[in-house]
C-alpha cells in the first residue's frame, strides 16, 4: 500500500488441532483471536485489507504529495521547501487549500483492489510456508516470503496509480484532471509508461514489505507476547515497522519517483534527452544530481508519512480481525448452551 505498503498479516488457526471446532472449556477471545475461521477467512481477509488500504493511504496522503515534491531533484524555486510542516503551508497558502489532496481520487481507486488481492495472496503463501516450515506456528521467514511475493501481485494493480498520483502532484503539474493525465501519458508516452518503475517499485516494496512485517511481528513478540486483541501494541508496533521499513528504503522510493515523474528540467540537467528507464539509469541520474544526498531527499516526509499510515492500517486490521473473531464466538455460545 503504500503502503503500501501498508500491508498486514492475519495468524491462521495453527497449533490449537482443533480448526472448526468448540473446544472443551469454553475458550476466551484471548484464545480465540489469533483464529478466524478459515470459512470466512477470503472475504474477510480482502475486505479488512481493502478498508485498511484506503484508509492508510487517504488519511496521510497530503503528507505523501510533499514527499513526492521533496524527493525532486531540480525543483523550481518556488517549490522548494526545509520541513514537512513548512511545505504544507507554502502549498495551501500559494496554491489553494485543496492542493495538497490532489490525485487522492485515483490513489484509493488503485488502494482497494491492490491490497485486497495482496491479502488474499498473502494469505495462502503464508499458511502454507508456516505448515512447512514450523507446522502452523508463526514463522518470521513466512511472513518476510509471503509479504514479499504478494507485493508482485499488489503493485502490478498499484503502478499505474502511483505514477498518476505522482505526476497529479508535482509542483505546476500540466494535468487538469487524473483522467486527462491517463490519456496524455497514454497518447505521448505510451502504455508502457505506466509501468516504467515497475521494477524499481518491486525492489524497493520487497525489501520494505520483508523488514516491515518482521519488525511488526517482533514488536508483538515484545510488548504483545501473548497476541491478545490490543489495539495500543498494534499502533506502536505498525509505527515503528513502518518507520524502520521507510527509512531503509528511501533509496530506491526516490529514484522511482524520478521514473514516474520524468522531471523535463533534472534530466535536461545531465544530457538526457527522451525518457529515463530502467533502475540502473535512475540511480545513476540521482546520483549526478546530487551525490549520495539525493538518495535521502525527502527522507524525512517518507518516514513521517509510513508511521502513521502503517499504524492506522495494522489497526483496522487488527480491529476487523477481534470483531469478526468476536462475532463468530457470540454465535457459537447459544449452539453451546443448547446442548
Amino acid at each position: 500500500p503504500a503502503a503500501s505498503p501498508g500491508r498486514m498479516e492475519l495468524r491462521s488457526m495453527a497449533g490449537t488441532g482443533m480448526e472448526g471446532e468448540i473446544r472443551e472449556g469454553g475458550p476466551g477471545l484471548g484464545d480465540e483471536y489469533e483464529s478466524l475461521p478459515p470459512s470466512a477467512s477470503f472475504t474477510t481477509h480482502m475486505t479488512a485489507g481493502a478498508v485498511a488500504g484506503i484508509l492508510e493511504h487517504s488519511v496521510m496522503y497530503p503528507v505523501d504529495s510533499v514527499k513526492t515534491r521533496m524527493q525532486s531533484l531540480q525543483p523550481d524555486p518556488k517549490a522548494q521547501y526545509k520541513g514537512v510542516y513548512e511545505a504544507l503551508k507554502k502549498i495551501i497558502y500559494t496554491e489553494g487549500f485543496w492542493r495538497p489532496l490532489r490525485g487522492i481520487n485515483v490513489t484509493m481507486l488503485g488502494a482497494g483492489p491492490a491490497h485486497a488481492f495482496y491479502f488474499a495472496c498473502y494469505e495462502k503463501i503464508k499458511r502454507s510456508l508456516s505448515d512447512i516450515i514450523q507446522h502452523g506456528a508463526n514463522s518470521h521467514i513466512a511472513n518476510g516470503v509471503a509479504g514479499s511475493v504478494a507485493t508482485l501481485l499488489h503493485d502490478a494493480v498499484m503502478n499505474p496509480a502511483e505514477v498518476v498520483k505522482q505526476r497529479m502532484q508535482m509542483y505546476n503539474s500540466p494535468y487538469k484532471s487524473v483522467l486527462h493525465c491517463v490519456r496524455t501519458v497514454s497518447r505521448t508516452e505510451g502504455m508502457g509508461a505506466f509501468y516504467r518503475s515497475y521494477t524499481t517499485q518491486l525492489t524497493m516494496n520487497i525489501p520494505f514489505q520483508a523488514i516491515h512485517f518482521i519488525m511488526y511481528e517482533f514488536m508483538q513478540e515484545q510488548i504483545n507476547p501473548h497476541r491478545q486483541y490490543n489495539p495500543y501494541s498494534h499502533i506502536i508496533s505498525g509505527a515503528f515497522a513502518g518507520a524502520v521499513a521507510a527509512a531503509a528504503t528511501t533509496p530506491l522510493d526516490v529514484c522511482k519517483t524520478l521514473l514516474n515523474t520524468q522531471e523535463n528540467m533534472a534530466l535536461s540537467s545531465v544530457n538526457i534527452s527522451g525518457h529515463l528507464s530502467g533502475m540502473v539509469n535512475a540511480f545513476r541520474t540521482v546520483y549526478k544530481l546530487g551525490g549520495v544526498a539525493g538518495y535521502f531527499r525527502g527522507a524525512q516526509a517518507r518516514v513521517i508519512y509510513q508511521m502513521p499510515s502503517t499504524a492506522i492500517s495494522w489497526s483496522v486490521y487488527e480491529f476487523f480481525k477481534y470483531f469478526l473473531t468476536k462475532h463468530k464466538q457470540e454465535k457459537r455460545t447459544p449452539l453451546k448452551e443448547s446442548t
